[in-house]
């Protein structure tokens, strides 16, 4: 059945706009050309966070790590522990209370009676009775042993104090394996029994693996898997889950004064009699702290809070904060997009929301974006803009320098009339006497055939001739010299002269494939950059304007090409440093007689060899404009006084203006 497509007007509320990797890639093309490091423009790019095509708001690492902090202090300025031991203790005293009722009533029953030997009897039995339950000790841990000695009169009594020590009991093997509530639902002796054998064994397969041997975990888990809904995959992860749950149950006893700790440790050794499950509870623990030294077994929390919290809520709380901990550790040293592919998405959901969850999950994909477009690849562990990715850079670039200019200013540039060359339009005409002979074969057999009405052979008349047009090619050959002195970033003009060279390189590459471009990065010294390392470039933290250099490799690079040679300088000082006889630069601020001097005899070498420089100024200084003044008058070159705004405008439209005169045979201005 064919597929049936609906279209209507976009009101705002359809979504369908999905973070791409060109908009990634934008957002952090400032940033990379700025700093010439990728890695770190993804770093910036994850703690800042940005927004999306959609306009919505992805939080970077800063909003979330404050998020959670927020969040964990809002957890301990609202709860106090204290509620812990003071809930069980509550229930205690209503058991008692409830049994001193049942007392008063026997008692009053057999005064009822008229029976002097049954009131006497039983006024002596419930003052024992009441001495006992005066005599419970102040701890828990006590009164929990005084009442599991005592002979209860209280049928309702007896029975809320075993459901009490079941439900602590489960709450208490619970605050050790949390989840095991299907499991431990039946906490008898019998299942007792099994948990003491499941850790034996659990024991057991860690001793096995400090010895080298390989635990039977599938047996294991046929064995107690019901103790563990996680199903973990290996051994390794459900020993995570557990060192994780046990320094969570630490870090509760650790965050309480000592006589609270003392008041839940003595109850639970109460409840967990059995000293063989203690012990095996014990190794256990001894075991995970060992192979897990950083789960937080020494973490404590300060609670400044009003709100008691019973066991099982102090229980999930800790393990709540300790989840906190966890993944704010991990936002804290993740230094890449791929480290965030380690979070448990539905983990971060619970603690800091839907919106936080979602933007974690799209930083996670921005290296992957990258990587899947073939923007970026991993050389040698470490991320890099692949071809394509460059060139998406400069287009970026030359997209945001376009984007500020007038129509007319600026386009395709189409020539206005065609002439000889080789360069082939896909255009035909008929043939015209002068026209170069670059016969249609096709065309002109059609025509042919058409005046005729068909048959063989074929005659060919000269009205039949039918000719490709050509364009008329002209090429230009350009060295760039970019400015990479420290003068360059303190006064903001590096970005954007980084950004017309990134431009410029997908100009030339894109519109005139036949040109030339080459870069030389000039400081205290010159060297060539090859337009593939371009994005990664970034200025010298030396001193030192090296433009004597510059143009002799530049002079260099353009004697290897043909047609109208071109230097378009972009700087924003003065010449301060020039090659020495043996090699080495020499430096001197204010400019000296000698400097300026080698350099200017190097213009005049590129002045004879026909090179053009054309000069655009970031810095309009009394001893820039002088020099440059003297380099114009030498070279016949153009001067431009600008601005980092502006420098893209000058430099592009200068270069597409020289191009149309060439390619319309004007002389260039």
């Amino acid at each position: 059945m064919p597929h049936g497509f609906r279209y209507s007007r976009w009101d705002g509320t359809q979504t369908g706009f999905e973070l791409d990797a060109e908009t990634v890639l934008s957002e952090i093309t400032d940033d990379l050309l700025y700093h010439g490091d990728l890695h770190a423009a993804l770093r910036r790019m994850l703690q800042s966070g940005f927004r999306d095509q959609q306009g919505e708001r992805v939080q970077g690492m800063r909003e979330l790590l404050e998020k959670l902090r927020r969040r964990r202090r809002d957890e301990l300025e609202r709860y106090d522990l204290g509620g812990v031991y003071d809930d069980v203790a509550e229930e205690l005293r209503q058991v008692i209370d409830q049994e001193r009722s049942s007392l008063d009533a026997l008692e009053q029953a057999a005064r009822e009676s008229g029976d002097q030997r049954r009131q006497d009897i039983s006024e002596q039995a419930m003052a024992e009775r009441r001495m006992q339950l005066d005599l419970l000790p102040p701890d828990l841990a006590g009164q929990v042993r005084g009442l599991q000695e005592y002979e209860f009169t209280s049928a309702e009594a007896q029975q809320r104090f075993e459901e009490l020590l079941d439900k602590l009991r489960r709450e208490l093997a619970n605050s050790w394996f949390k989840q095991m509530s299907g499991a431990m639902s039946d906490v008898s002796p019998e299942q007792l029994q099994r948990m003491k054998d499941m850790l034996s064994e659990l024991n057991r397969m860690l001793e096995q693996r400090e010895r080298g041997e390989e635990p039977d975990f599938e047996g294991f888990m046929e064995r107690y898997g019901d103790f563990f809904p996680e199903n973990p995959r290996n051994l390794d992860e459900l020993l995570e889950v557990m060192a994780r749950r046990m320094a969570a149950m630490q870090a509760m006893l650790n965050s309480m004064t000592p006589e609270q700790r003392a008041q839940l440790q003595g109850l639970a050794e109460q409840l967990m009699e059995d000293m063989d499950l203690r012990w095996q509870m014990d190794q256990l623990g001894e075991h995970l702290r060992q192979a897990f030294p950083d789960a937080g077994w020494e973490r404590r929390y300060d609670f400044q809070g009003q709100d008691p919290l019973g066991f099982a809520e102090a229980a999930g709380l800790m393990e709540r904060l300790g989840d906190m901990d966890q993944l704010e550790n991990l936002l804290r040293s993740a230094t890449s997009p791929g480290a965030l592919a380690e979070v448990d998405l539905d983990r971060a959901r619970e603690l800091l929301g839907d919106d936080a969850a979602a933007s974690l999950e799209r930083l996670a994909e921005l290296a992957k974006l990258l990587e899947e477009a073939g923007l970026i690849e991993q050389r040698e562990g470490r991320l890099e803009l692949t071809p394509k990715g460059i060139r998406r850079i400069g287009q970026n670039a030359l997209s945001e320098l376009f984007a500020r200019l007038r129509r007319d200013m600026a386009g395709q540039h189409e020539i206005e009339r065609t002439g000889a060359g080789h360069e082939r339009a896909y255009e035909t005409k008929a043939y015209e006497f002068g026209d170069p002979f670059n016969l249609h074969i096709e065309r002109t057999v059609r025509n042919a055939i058409r005046r005729t009405g068909g048959g063989t052979p074929v005659s060919l008349a000269p009205d039949d001739f039918e000719i490709e047009r050509t364009e008329q090619v002209t090429r230009s050959s350009t060295v760039l010299m970019l400015d990479l002195s420290l003068s360059m970033p303190m006064r903001d003009n590096f970005l954007a002269a980084k950004k017309v060279a990134m431009a410029l390189h997908s100009l030339i590459s894109t519109q005139f494939p036949r040109d030339f471009l080459g870069i030389v990065g000039f400081s205290e010294v010159a060297r060539e950059l090859t337009p593939e390392h371009l994005p990664e470039v970034s200025w010298d933290f030396v001193y030192g304007t090296n433009m004597q250099h510059a143009f002799l490799l530049s002079r260099r690079m353009l004697a290897r090409q043909t047609g109208t040679k071109q230097i378009i300088m972009i700087t924003d000082g003065e010449p301060t440093a020039h090659l020495l006889p043996n090699g080495e630069p020499f430096f001197h601020y204010p400019p000296v007689r000698e400097t300026v001097d080698a350099t200017l005899r190097e213009v005049a070498r590129c002045t004879r060899e026909g090179i053009r420089i054309n000069t655009f100024m970031l810095d309009a200084s009394g001893y820039l404009k002088a020099f440059v003044e003297r380099l114009t008058e030498l070279n016949r070159g153009r001067a431009f006084f600008t601005t980092p705004e502006t420098l893209g405008d000058f430099v592009l439209v200068d270069f597409i203006e020289q191009k149309r005169a060439l390619r319309t045979g004007r002389r260039p201005a």
